[in-house]
């Protein structure tokens, strides 16, 4: 079994391999419980970037820039399913 580093420096291999900037478009026909739950996802991953622990993960690998996208990726799902208002209430409510 791989270590928790040895499977980082699979990913960092991974994601500078030719090829893996270049844009790609995807149709996505999702319901919209789904999105929700993806947003949820991406913005766990995010703070957990954010929340350190030193340990190397494949969110720690990423650059700034990638973590930005990925963010306005949530945005933007968001925002089409037209859950913006709800998830930004769903966030109020599980900061009280």
């Amino acid at each position: 079994m791989l270590s928790t580093k040895d499977i980082a420096i699979v990913y960092e291999t991974l994601l500078i391999s030719p090829g893996m900037n270049e844009s790609v478009k995807v149709a996505l026909n999702m319901p919209r419980k789904n999105i929700l739950l993806l947003a949820k996802v991406i913005e766990l991953g995010l703070a957990n970037k954010e929340g350190g622990g030193g340990e190397q993960t494949i969110v720690n690998i990423a650059s700034k820039e990638t973590l930005i996208e990925l963010s306005a990726l949530s945005d933007e799902l968001l925002n089409k399913a037209g859950l913006q208002e709800m998830n930004s209430k769903l966030i109020a409510l599980s900061a009280k």
